[in-house]
C-alpha cells in the first residue's frame, strides 16, 4: 500500500489495537496505514518519507526496538514513537536514548496518542523542510563555488543558472573562446534535478568524422566491418542525466540532422538497427560562433539552431568583468597548489596590477594557466608587457593604477561592503569614498545581489 503524505505507520500485532488506534487517529484527522508485521512497515520507511512510525515493542518475529534501529539506520531523524506495557516502561525510557522519539504506555487514551503522533508530525515536517532549504543553499553554494565572482556579470549568469537548472529544457551555451561554457554546463547540472545522473561531455571537434555517428548512436554487431559486438553510445550512456556538447558548430552537416531527430523525439536508432530507443537526456550545446550567422552562412542547421536555442546563456568575458579577475585568480592559484601539491604563494598587489591590467583573450583558461605558471615559481612576465602595450609608466599613473587594483579587490571580496572595506584597507571611511570618487570605483559594481 502506498501511504499518502503524513502517513503515520502503526506496527502492532494485535488485531483489535490496531482497529482501536486507527480509528482514534482517523477521527482527528490523521492518515493511518496500520501493519500487523514490522517487515511491512519497514519496507515503506525511507529520508522522504513524510510520516512517522509508532510500534508496538513486543511482537513475534522482528520486535519493535529491532524495527526501531533498522528505521534510525535509514534516517537517523525519523520519529518513533514505542507502544509499551507496563512492565516494558524502563525499557521504552532507555529507548529513547537510543533515538526513539517518545513512547506511550498501554492502556493509553486515544487523546494521548493523538498528541504525541501531531508533535512526532511537526518534527518530521520541520526536519524535512530544513532538508530541502540545506539542499536549496547547497545548490547555490555549488554554483557559485565553480562560477566565482561577484560583479554585476557573473551575478547575473548564476541567477539564470539557478531558474533554467530546475527545468528540463536544453539549452545553448555560448561565450568567447576560455570564458567557461563547460564550467557552466557542469553548474547547471549540480544545480538541476539531474545532478545525481551522469554528465557525458562530447567535444565534437575532436570526434573522428568516421567514428562520430557510431560515437554517439552506437552499433550493432556487424553494422559495419570491425563492429563485433553491440555497443552503446554517448547519448545512451547518458540516460538519466545531461549530454553536453562543446563545439557543436564543428559538428559535420549530415550528422546535424540526426542530432535534430535526436533531440526532437528523445530517441535513436543505433547503427545495424531499425529500432528506436527512449533516450531520458537533457541536451547542453555549446559554441564560441555565432551560431546565427553560420546559419545564415548555411554552414549551421537553422532548425536544429532553434530547437537547440530554447534557453540561451552567454558567458561573459572577463573583460566584462575585471572586478572578478583578483578573487578568481586567488581561487586559481588556490587550485593550482592543490593540483601540482605545493603550498598557495601570496600574491602581491603588484601583481595583482598587472593582472587587471591585461586583456585576457584567453579568458579563464589563459587565466588558469597564469595561475599554474605562477604557483610553479615561473616568470609571468606582466610589467614587461605593461612596458610593451605602451602604458603610462609615470610613477603617479602607476601608483593610482596600483591603488585603484587594491581597492577593487577589497571591495570585491567584501561584496561591496564599505565599513568590511575600509576597516580591511586600514584606512577612513571618507577616505575610502574621496579614493573611490577620484579613481571612478562604485561600491554597486560588487555588491552581491544574491
Amino acid at each position: 500500500m502506498t501511504p499518502t503524505p503524513e502517513t503515520i505507520l502503526f506496527v502492532d500485532d494485535e488485531e483489535h489495537l490496531r482497529l482501536a488506534a486507527s480509528q482514534a487517529l482517523e477521527l482527528d484527522d490523521l492518515k493511518v496505514t496500520a501493519f500487523a508485521e514490522a517487515e511491512k512497515a519497514l519496507a515503506l520507511v525511507a529520508r522522504q518519507f513524510p510520516g512517522v512510525l509508532v510500534t508496538d515493542i513486543r511482537m513475534p518475529g522482528m520486535d519493535g526496538l529491532t524495527l526501531m534501529r533498522k528505521v534510525l539506520e535509514i534516517d537517523p531523524e525519523f520519529p518513533v514513537i514505542l507502544v509499551t506495557g507496563h512492565g516494558d516502561v524502563e525499557l521504552a525510557v532507555s529507548s529513547m536514548q537510543d533515538g526513539a522519539y517518545d513512547f506511550v504506555e498501554k492502556p493509553y487514551a486515544p487523546s494521548r496518542l493523538v498528541e504525541t503522533v501531531r508533535r512526532a508530525l511537526d518534527k518530521r515536517r520541520l526536519t524535512l523542510e530544513n532538508r530541502a532549504l540545506r539542499a536549496q543553499v547547497g545548490r547555490r553554494d555549488t554554483v557559485e563555488a565553480r562560477l566565482t565572482g561577484r560583479s554585476p556579470a557573473m551575478v547575473a549568469l548564476r541567477q539564470h543558472i539557478r531558474a533554467v537548472a530546475e527545468t528540463d529544457a536544453d539549452v545553448l551555451i555560448t561565450g568567447d573562446t576560455g570564458t567557461g561554457k563547460e564550467v557552466t554546463a557542469r553548474a547547471l547540472h549540480r544545480a538541476s534535478p539531474r545532478r545525481d545522473g551522469p554528465f557525458m561531455s562530447i567535444n565534437c571537434a575532436a570526434l573522428p568524422a568516421e567514428l562520430i555517428e557510431s560515437e554517439l548512436f552506437g552499433h550493432e554487431a556487424g553494422a559495419f566491418p570491425g563492429a563485433m559486438r553491440m555497443r552503446f553510445g554517448k547519448f545512451e550512456a547518458a540516460r538519466g542525466g545531461i549530454v553536453f556538447l562543446d563545439e557543436i558548430d564543428s559538428l559535420p552537416r549530415p550528422l546535424q540532422g540526426k542530432l535534430l531527430h535526436a533531440i526532437q523525439n528523445r530517441s535513436i536508432t543505433r547503427l545495424g538497427s531499425n529500432e528506436p530507443v527512449t533516450l531520458d537526456v537533457r541536451f547542453l550545446a555549446a559554441s564560441k560562433l555565432n551560431l546565427e550567422e553560420e546559419a545564415a552562412a548555411e554552414r549551421f542547421r537553422p532548425d536544429l539552431l532553434y530547437r537547440l536555442n530554447v534557453i540561451s546563456i552567454l558567458v561573459p568575458p572577463l573583460s566584462e568583468r575585471r572586478a572578478d579577475i583578483p578573487l578568481l585568480f586567488a581561487q586559481l592559484v588556490s587550485e593550482a597548489a592543490a593540483r601540482h601539491k605545493r603550498p598557495a604563494p601570496d600574491v602581491s598587489g603588484a601583481i595583482l596590477t598587472a593582472l587587471s591590467a591585461r586583456d585576457w583573450p584567453g579568458n579563464v583558461r589563459e587565466l588558469r594557466n597564469a595561475a599554474d605558471r605562477y604557483v610553479l615559481g615561473l616568470d609571468l612576465g606582466f610589467e614587461t608587457e605593461l612596458l610593451a602595450d605602451g602604458e603610462d609608466t609615470t610613477l603617479a599613473a602607476r601608483m593610482a593604477h596600483y591603488e585603484r587594483t587594491l581597492i577593487a579587490a577589497s571591495l570585491a571580496a567584501h561584496g561591496g561592503q564599505l565599513k568590511e572595506t575600509y576597516g580591511a584597507l586600514g584606512i577612513s571611511r571618507k577616505a575610502l569614498y574621496d579614493k573611490m570618487q577620484r579613481l571612478g570605483l562604485s561600491r554597486t559594481d560588487y555588491v552581491d545581489e544574491e
